[in-house]
């Protein structure tokens, strides 16, 4: 009989060492733990920042956007790992609608990303230091998220005569939202088990949207940002009441979700059908060779199976016994340069 020895063959794998169907390591409640630890990390840090970081250094828009891009990547790199480290509702309804998250896990990631969001605007509210000089009107200014009146930057910009009105806030926070949804969908693989690129690119795209909307809203970005200071803020005194303008942070991010993953639905189709259509055309050689690179199929393991009732092939070995497996493939390559392989146990 002829006999086939080979190593097993290596899985196709993403770029980390897992592949990217396996499933999630962590169990759901750690994971929501994780979004709820890591959404109290990040708008802790970004109040503090935004209020005394502001008030001793003024507003630098590069202080602002490389502070928000870092914190957001060492969150991101310390959480992804367990949840995938998304903390932006936004995010997470993309990555439902990809099919990267499931919906209960979704649901459960926003729940958790909301309530860390609060708890970071209730412990900035709890330690802000005021006096009858400073009051906590003075450091909310500073954190909200909102639009003309509402902006952080408006009295700067009424001594210019100038107002940043509802129209523009939406365009500005549905852009930028869409460059955070986009990199972080693209660097989640298939099951939302975040890529090594994921963090570094999430700090990249968080710094690019801070730089590009601060001016105008404050950089909401994330809604949960802006719905944890909003809470503890209204009623404070300030120009514009947070809440009544926080619905246009929700809008915007819900849509960049839609608007991202109806991109990335739309794309995969079209290429799933393109391939299609050029496996349909090609010549009979490239079929063949298309053929030869995919698993066997089942009943070329059972026509091989059946050459000799006394041997069981395992997989590996019946790819390489069937008629389009690699040793096949080898012998015609072999036969090519007028050499006959030696396959006889």
């Amino acid at each position: 009989m002829t006999a086939f020895t080979s190593e097993p063959m290596p899985m196709l794998q993403s770029d980390d060492s897992e592949p990217a169907s396996a499933p999630m390591r962590h169990s759901l409640w750690a994971r929501v733990l994780a979004e709820f630890a890591g959404s109290l990390i990040i708008c802790f840090a970004i109040y503090m920042m935004l209020s005394l970081g502001t008030a001793f250094y003024g507003t630098d828009m590069a202080f602002v956007a490389v502070g928000v891009g870092v914190i957001y990547a060492a969150v991101t790199f310390i959480f992804a790992k367990i949840s995938g480290g998304q903390f932006n509702p936004a995010i997470t309804v993309a990555a439902m609608l990809t099919s990267k998250t499931r919906v209960l896990d979704g649901i459960l990631y926003i729940i958790a990303q909301i309530i860390g969001a609060i708890c970071a605007g209730g412990l900035f509210a709890w330690i802000i230091p005021t006096s009858e000089q400073v009051t906590a009107s003075a450091w909310y200014t500073m954190v909200i998220n909102g639009f003309g009146e509402g902006s952080s930057m408006a009295s700067q910009l009424s001594q210019l005569g100038i107002d940043f009105n509802i129209t523009m806030a939406i365009i500005v926070e549905l852009v930028a939202s869409i460059i955070v949804v986009a990199t972080a969908v693209v660097t989640m693989k298939k099951n939302g088990v975040a890529k090594r690129s994921h963090s570094v690119a999430m700090g990249i795209a968080y710094a690019a949207a801070t730089a590009m909307s601060f001016p105008v809203t404050g950089a909401s970005i994330n809604p949960v940002r802006a719905t944890g200071i909003a809470i503890f803020a209204h009623g404070k005194g300030l120009a514009k009441e947070p809440l009544t303008q926080l619905w246009v942070f929700w809008v915007c991010a819900i849509l960049a979700a839609a608007v991202v993953a109806l991109v990335i639905i739309v794309s995969q189709i079209i290429a799933g059908s393109q391939g299609n259509a050029t496996l349909a055309d090609a010549d009979p050689a490239a079929v063949a060779l298309t053929a030869a690179q995919k698993p066997v199929a089942t009943q070329d393991y059972q026509d091989v199976a059946a050459q000799d009732d006394n041997v069981t092939l395992t997989e590996e070995e019946a790819d390489l016994a069937s008629p389009y497996g690699y040793v096949a493939k080898a012998n015609e390559t072999v036969e090519s340069y007028g050499q006959q392989p030696n396959t006889q146990a």
